[in-house]
């Protein structure tokens, strides 16, 4: 620990964790090389591609445009995160399923956001998943496939409440049907 460090406190995938940060840390490097959950990746470093989606507080969140000590007090999920080490999610299923994967590069970031949107909206439908995804990049085209495995895993986990949301206003934590 440096002079200028500073000491965070946060839940990253279900656990506690905390330690000291640089204040030029980003997220992605501390969960890289320090907490080695490398399954988010380093793409274009300018929040363009999707590549380093992670969940903060349940909204997608690109981590190489997000400090460390930004990541105070707050739940940060990774693909590590997502289903377990013997079980799949249903999303992930449907991703192997719809071959929503070819080098698999960007599949975490994929899956991260596309879990986001299903948990803002149910049953989206195609142009909001298209919409909503689009801030995701597959260098391999399979975005065919990706938006068949999040309408595949929409279906088999059924309707729910929920009121869709632009991907826009989630990030801003405002839905769809409050007035602005």
């Amino acid at each position: 620990m440096t002079t200028n460090d500073v000491t965070i406190q946060c839940t990253i995938n279900g656990e506690a964790w905390h330690g000291a940060v640089a204040p030029t840390d980003l997220l992605l490097d501390l969960l890289r090389d320090r907490l080695h959950l490398t399954g988010t990746k380093r793409g274009c470093e300018r929040m363009a591609c999707g590549a380093c989606t992670v969940l903060v507080d349940d909204m997608p969140m690109s981590a190489c445009g997000m400090l460390a000590v930004d990541a105070d007090c707050r739940n940060v999920a990774t693909i590590e995160g997502l289903g377990g080490s013997q079980s799949l999610t249903c999303l992930q299923e449907a991703f192997v399923t719809n071959v929503g994967a070819q080098c698999g590069y960007c599949t975490p970031g994929q899956l991260m956001n596309a879990t986001a949107l299903l948990h803002a909206c149910h049953q989206p439908t195609r142009q909001q998943i298209t919409e909503w995804m689009r801030a995701n990049l597959c260098r391999c085209g399979s975005y065919a496939g990706i938006i068949e495995a999040i309408e595949s895993a929409s279906r088999a986990a059924g309707p729910a409440s929920g009121t869709p949301v632009s991907q826009t206003a989630a990030r801003a934590g405002v839905r769809d049907d409050e007035p602005s």
